[in-house]
């Protein structure tokens, strides 16, 4: 049975684009592990290659040849297997090759590319002789290249200040599907799921097409969660390691970082970063925050300053950096230290405090992944904005808040995010609680713009004597718009 493409639609229009242009064109396309980019690349080309390999996670040069050739064996139906002895050679193999190939567009597509670029095999100036030296000079030829190594991928090809410097005429970013895309792949595949469950589903693994696909429909949401993550032999109790390992070459600062992170919900400085982790504050500290943001897993934001203006050592030392990808989060609450080894840990906790502390972080980050979303319920899709956070710093004052939108239109939407089962009411301490963060937040910052009052929540604002407090509501059916 063919496999459906759940959204992608601006993307596929633009690989079919450069597929069929009149020239030569050399694409990468990244993202993190799992997101769909083979999958992508394959419908868009309706795989109609005239040569395809992946690369090989964790093999020597040897391997990685081997397997290059074995390819080209394929594809050329050679009788015979000869394995180049270096990657210039392999190169000019595969040239040879695609000369010999019928008038019309060859469509060479290297998967997992980053896997072959083993320790001093020589693969990056072979592939930048391949391009400069033969295909670029044609205009049949379609590169295409594809990556989970974010990181590599953009130091590699898209930063490149040697041979492949502006060379790439196009990039991708894949990134994870947002509720819409999520809601229709659950449509699509005959998931009953109300919309909360696949808010529920969107807090434990994100928008990842391939987690999704894991799923059964015949079984409920939390069934489902069970089975996924606490089960005996649960397929993805250990994808943590295996999704880092995979991402970053030495993992181990990487992983130290959204530990430290993930104790603190809120953010961290780079100076509390440092002083958590024991890491040393140097230039392959600045590449491992660099290469997690690229690979979305953190986020760095500014403090809402109001009128004040922080630039230089004030701004970098102010700059909060927050752990943001879902199955990790997710990881750290209930499967790293979960002691229990109950396969039914997630239908007995669902109701538990922890259960309940969670899901009010998690619907908090379902939120800033959705800003797009939230800007259009407002009705400032066209407006500038910068997203911030702000936290008292008087001693004591503990007051904070998680989202912050800046306006250029001198109004800032100051979002409260509530994750309830019903409507959420709003008590006389609450509203309390609330005018003096706004009190606060404005004499501490010397804002002169309008304070807009938002609440974000499940189902809205139960009216009552304190509702009036709230200027402008958004609910959870707005996040699914596209």
């Amino acid at each position: 049975m063919e496999q459906l493409l759940i959204g992608r639609h601006e993307e596929m229009k633009m690989l079919k684009e450069y597929f069929h242009s009149n020239r030569s064109e050399f694409v990468a396309v990244y993202g993190r592990r799992r997101v769909g980019k083979t999958f992508l690349i394959r419908k868009a080309a309706e795989d109609r290659f005239s040569f395809f390999v992946t690369g090989v996670h964790g093999a020597s040069k040897s391997e990685q040849l081997t397997n290059f050739a074995i390819a080209l064996q394929k594809y050329s139906h050679s009788a015979s297997l000869s394995v180049p002895k270096n990657w210039i050679m392999a190169f000019y193999e595969l040239s040879k090759y695609l000369e010999k190939q019928p008038e019309g567009q060859k469509l060479i597509f290297i998967d997992e590319l980053p896997w072959m670029d083993t320790a001093k095999s020589g693969f990056i100036p072979a592939l930048e002789n391949f391009w400069n030296s033969w295909a670029a000079l044609r205009n049949d030829v379609k590169l295409i290249v594809c990556g989970s190594a974010t990181s590599w991928m953009i130091n590699n090809l898209i930063r490149n200040r040697g041979g492949l410097h502006n060379r790439l005429t196009h990039y991708l970013v894949l990134e994870p599907f947002a509720l819409a895309e999520c809601e229709e792949y659950f449509r699509s595949f005959g998931f009953s799921y109300t919309r909360k469950q696949m808010v529920e589903c969107y807090m434990v693994m994100g928008g990842v097409p391939f987690y999704l696909s894991m799923l059964d429909k015949s079984i409920s949401m939390a069934q489902n969660i069970d089975r996924l993550f606490f089960a005996k032999n649960a397929p993805l109790k250990e994808e943590f390691n295996d999704l880092y390992r995979a991402l970053f070459k030495n993992a181990t600062p990487h992983i130290e970082v959204v530990t430290a992170l993930a104790a603190k919900g809120k953010g961290l400085t780079r100076k509390e970063i440092l002083a958590l982790t024991k890491l040393t504050d140097n230039g392959m500290f600045s590449t491992v925050l660099e290469e997690l943001e690229h690979c979305g897993f953190i986020r760095q934001y500014q403090p809402f300053a109001g009128s004040a203006i922080l630039s230089g050592k004030r701004l970098n030392s102010a700059t909060l950096f927050q752990l943001v990808d879902f199955y990790t989060l997710f990881y750290f609450h209930f499967i790293r230290n979960n002691k229990y080894q109950d396969e039914h840990f997630w239908l007995t906790s669902m109701n538990s405090p922890l259960y309940h502390t969670w899901t009010g972080f998690a619907f908090e980050r379902v939120c800033l992944s959705h800003l797009k979303q939230i800007k259009k319920k407002q009705g400032i899709s066209g407006v500038q904005t910068r997203t911030c956070s702000w936290r008292s710093q008087k001693e004591g004052q503990g007051a904070q808040i998680d989202l912050v939108i800046d306006r250029k239109d001198d109004t800032v939407n100051v979002c409260e995010m509530k994750y309830t089962n019903g409507e959420f009411e709003i008590t006389k301490e609450y509203e309390r609680k609330l005018l003096n963060k706004l009190e606060a937040l404005a004499k501490e910052t010397g804002t002169r713009k309008s304070l807009l009052l938002t609440l974000i929540t499940t189902y809205g604002v139960k009216s009552n004597a304190y509702s009036g407090i709230v200027q402008s509501e958004i609910l959870m059916d707005d996040l699914f718009e596209s």
